[in-house]
C-alpha cells in the first residue's frame, strides 16, 4: 500500500527537458513536466488503483477506450482498449470520467445531440473489459447535462455536473445532487456556481461556461470543486476553484466561495493574483487530479507536490480546428494556505491550489 503521506518532488534537467519524479514511500512516479503526454484528445480522466493507472477517453464521439499502465508516462504507449461503442446511436459521446466505487470501475459520460445531452453510466469489475449497456442517470429536472461524476464527502454521496438551468444554450452552470444508498439521485439539484465573473467569460461569448467540475478535499478537510471557465474552443479556457465552507453542506449554494480568478490559464486577464500563466499550452483545462480510485478524500497533504493531467493545444500551434489539436498534458499541483476566495459580499480565507506546468 502506498504511503500517501510521504511525498516529495525530485527534479532534474534531462535531454528531453525539465523532468520531475514524484516519490511516494518506496514507489516513484515519473512525470515529464514539459511537452504533452503523447495522447491526443481532450478531457483526461485518470485514476490510481491496484491495477496501476487507469485512463478513459472518448474516440470520435462514438466510443470509449481505456488504457491501463504502471506509470503515468506509460499511458501513452499502453494499448487503448475499446470498452463501449454507441450501438444505440445516442450521439456525441463526450468527456468520460472513470472512478472505482463499490468494487466496480464506473465510467460516466455525456451523450446526445444538441439539447438532448444527458449523463450515462457503464460499469465493470475489470478496468478494460466487461462493461455492459449504458444507463441514463436520472438527474433532477431532466435538463442538458455533461461532465458529471459521483463523489463521497463526509460519508454522504453526491453527483456533480455541468448543465443548463433551462432548455436553451445560454449558460453552463455547476450543479450538485445527493445520491441515495443505491447511487441514484434523490431530491432537487443545487446550483452552486455560475459564470458570473468577468474573468469567467473574458470574450463576452454565448454560452458562458462553468464545466469540467472535479471534487477534491484540502488539508483542512474542506471540499473543493475545481472547474473550467470560458470556452474550450480558444486560449481563454482556464481552471478556477470553488471551496466549501468549514462544516458546510455541499447542497447549500451560499456555503461555496469562488477563487478570485483562474488559478491556471494561458490568458493573464483571466488569472487570479499569484496564479500560474500557462506557457507550454493554451486552452488549458478540463483536468484530472489522478486520485486513488478517483476518491477526492485521498488528496495529498500540505506541502506535497502531485501530478495532474489537463488538456490544451501546444502553445506554438495555430490550428484551424482548435478542438482537434488538443493533447493531454501533465502538470503539478500543490496545496497552499491563506488564499482568499469570495462568497457573495464576504471574503473567505483557506487552502487553495497552486498549479504549475
Amino acid at each position: 500500500m502506498l504511503d500517501l503521506l510521504r511525498t516529495t518532488l525530485v527534479c532534474f534537467v534531462a535531454a528531453s527537458g525539465f523532468c520531475c519524479s514524484v516519490v511516494r514511500g518506496q514507489e516513484v512516479f515519473n512525470v515529464t513536466a514539459s511537452g504533452d503526454t503523447g495522447i491526443p484528445g481532450a478531457d483526461p480522466s485518470v485514476i490510481r488503483t491496484q491495477d496501476g493507472y487507469v485512463a478513459v477517453e472518448s474516440r470520435r464521439g462514438q466510443a470509449l477506450l481505456v488504457r491501463v499502465a504502471p506509470t503515468l508516462e506509460d499511458l501513452a504507449e499502453a494499448r487503448a482498449v475499446r470498452i463501449w461503442y454507441d450501438r444505440d446511436r445516442l450521439g456525441e459521446i463526450w468527456a468520460p470520467e472513470i472512478v472505482f466505487r463499490n468494487g466496480r470501475y464506473r465510467v460516466y459520460f455525456a451523450a446526445g445531440v444538441g439539447s438532448d445531452h444527458r449523463m450515462y453510466e457503464i460499469s465493470s469489475a475489470e478496468p478494460d473489459a466487461g462493461y455492459g449497456d449504458a444507463s441514463e442517470i436520472p438527474l433532477p429536472e431532466d435538463k442538458w447535462a455533461i461532465d458529471g461524476l459521483p463523489f463521497t464527502f463526509e460519508g454522504r454521496d453526491y453527483f456533480v455536473w455541468s448543465g443548463w438551468q433551462g432548455d436553451t444554450d445560454v449558460r453552463q452552470d455547476i450543479f450538485v445532487v445527493r445520491l441515495n444508498r443505491d447511487g441514484v439521485p434523490e431530491g432537487s439539484r443545487s446550483l452552486i456556481a455560475s459564470p458570473d465573473q468577468p474573468w469567467e467569460n473574458i470574450a463576452g461569448e454565448t454560452p458562458s461556461i462553468n464545466e469540467g467540475p472535479q471534487p477534491i478535499v484540502d488539508p483542512a478537510g474542506q471540499l473543493h470543486i475545481v472547474y473550467s471557465a470560458n470556452g474550450s474552443w480558444n486560449s481563454n479556457y482556464c481552471l478556477a476553484d470553488l471551496r466549501l465552507a468549514a462544516d458546510g453542506d455541499p447542497m447549500d449554494a451560499s456555503a461555496w466561495a469562488k477563487s478570485q480568478g483562474c488559478q491556471f490559464g494561458a490568458n493573464p486577464k483571466t488569472l487570479a493574483e499569484g496564479a500560474t500563466l500557462a506557457t507550454r499550452a493554451k486552452g488549458v483545462g478540463h483536468h484530472s487530479f489522478v486520485l486513488s480510485d478517483g476518491n477526492p478524500e485521498t488528496s495529498e497533504e500540505a506541502g506535497a507536490t502531485t501530478p495532474f493531467l489537463y488538456h490544451g493545444v501546444p502553445a506554438d500551434m495555430e490550428p484551424s480546428n482548435f478542438w482537434a489539436a488538443r493533447m493531454w498534458f501533465i502538470g503539478i499541483y500543490q496545496w497552499i494556505p491563506d488564499v482568499t476566495y469570495v462568497r457573495g459580499e464576504q471574503q473567505d480565507t483557506g487552502w487553495g491550489l497552486k498549479f504549475t506546468e
